[in-house]
């Protein structure tokens, strides 16, 4: 009988997709390093090159998982853990959130998660020690789990209590449970086409969304979907393409959009007709502006320059979009680290950036051109009140609102004071995979 050959543990399939998102929740969790960072870029994941693509989409799912429902993973591992998860090996506690999140909310095994988990923590020299204690909790979480996490149903223990405090006091409590609850969903992929929405939504077997945005459940690599490398559409979620909407008519008109990158509203602003110029800090995010233009056969002008201290050009502009630098509260949906790796002291000096890239609007404008100031962001103090310090400072702004007619007759996402503000529990839907928003605010002006 022929002898048996196991495979070492690093061959074992499915593991490296895991070592992988183990590190990636570590870094967010206590390197405090972003999602897109450790994803994608000069700074990504070595191991990111070796995935296939199934692997890498597992991986990018368990990574969410776990951030999207990181308080309720805390909770339900407080209760099987006597004595906490062991602070002095990261990777324990990674592979008991990572075995927990597949256990209680993905389609994998228990078996499995279980398994692997173990393998995770028995191939690191710190946590080694750990596997027997990994392997009974993930047992048990695989049999009470579900219960225990019934148990908090209600609570929105998957936003940091601070955020959850202003987005009750502000949206109200009924609301910011909405909100909360609606976060705990993986998003769909929206996408902005060129024409022909309800084509293109047959062919990704999705739909058409009020707003004209066609969202899919389609999930894999982008870059392979039909309509790609022709250029027939751009991925952009559905609140972040109304802002550069709310221009109108901007056929042969001056645009500049300040904070370009990675450039949606650009691509929104030429497609329709205008002559834009691109302004954003970053060389590299400017330089995925220009390739995401060139695939999509569209042309603008790109600066890398710091917005607040470019000269512009002799000419004024017909108008200015800003889309300031922010928290991006309202992309956690998206982009579930940003819950976790931001603080309510970052307002502060996020909202003193706005207000300057909001005063060198003025000087950027035509009289009788218009300003749309937008940010992904849920905080008041970064979308209300900083246009309130803007037409407090400046007598020569007027607000122009906006009318149900310009975002399709969703009037729900209009403000008393005739601005946008989107929030992710808007346009709900049946299947919570299909519903929500990015929150976002946009308010339009005029130059006197």
């Amino acid at each position: 009988m022929p002898s048996q050959r196991f495979a070492p543990p690093t061959e074992v399939p499915g593991l490296a997709a895991r070592r992988i998102a183990a590190d990636i929740v570590d870094g967010v969790l206590h390197k405090h390093r972003t999602l897109d960072d450790q994803l994608d870029g000069g700074g990504a994941h070595p191991g990111l090159k070796t995935l296939a693509d199934r692997d890498r989409a597992l991986m990018r799912r368990m990574v969410a998982t776990v951030l999207r429902r990181l308080g309720t993973l805390g909770h339900v591992l407080s209760r099987l853990l006597d004595k906490g998860i062991p602070a002095e090996a990261p990777r324990a506690q990674s592979a008991l959130l990572i075995g927990a999140a597949q256990i209680l909310w993905m389609d994998v095994p228990d078996h499995a998660a279980v398994d692997l988990s173990v393998r995770l923590v028995q191939s690191d020299r710190r946590a080694a020690r750990y596997a027997g204690l990994v392997n009974a909790v993930l047992r048990r979480c695989a049999r009470e789990g579900k219960a225990l996490v019934e148990e908090v149903a209600t609570q929105s223990l998957d936003l940091p209590p601070w955020l959850l405090a202003r987005w009750s006091a502000h949206y109200g409590e009924t609301a910011a449970r909405d909100m909360a609850l609606a976060l705990g969903h993986e998003p769909s992929l929206d996408l902005t086409v060129k024409s022909d929405a309800a084509q293109w939504a047959s062919r990704l077997h999705g739909e058409v969304l009020p707003t004209g945005t066609v969202r899919t459940q389609l999930h894999g690599s982008v870059t392979m979907l039909p309509g790609f490398s022709e250029g027939q559409w751009w991925v952009q979620d559905a609140a972040a393409a109304l802002p550069a909407r709310l221009f109108g008519d901007v056929a042969g008109k001056s645009i500049a959009d300040l904070c370009a990158a990675p450039g949606g509203k650009t691509a929104q602003l030429v497609h329709a007709g205008a002559n834009v110029v691109a302004v954003d800090r970053s060389p590299a995010r400017v330089a995925r502006l220009r390739e995401n233009l060139a695939r999509l056969s569209l042309q603008a002008e790109t600066v890398v320059a710091d917005a607040v201290e470019w000269a512009g050009p002799l000419q004024s502009f017909d108008g200015v979009l800003i889309d300031a630098p922010c928290t991006s509260t309202g992309t956690i949906r998206r982009h579930p680290d940003v819950a976790w790796l931001r603080q309510e002291s970052d307002i502060a000096a996020l909202t003193a950036l706005q207000q300057r890239l909001l005063r060198k609007s003025v000087s950027l404008l035509k009289p009788g051109g218009m300003l749309v100031y937008c940010t992904c962001s849920l905080e008041a103090e970064e979308g209300e009140q900083a246009i309130a310090a803007l037409l407090a400072a400046e007598p020569g702004f007027r607000r122009v609102p906006i009318q149900p007619s310009e975002v399709s007759g969703v009037a729900e996402i209009i403000t008393a004071d005739g601005d946008l503000r989107t929030l992710p529990s808007h346009l709900p839907n049946a299947d919570p995979r299909l519903g929500g928003l990015d929150g976002f605010f946009a308010a339009r002006l005029v130059k006197s």
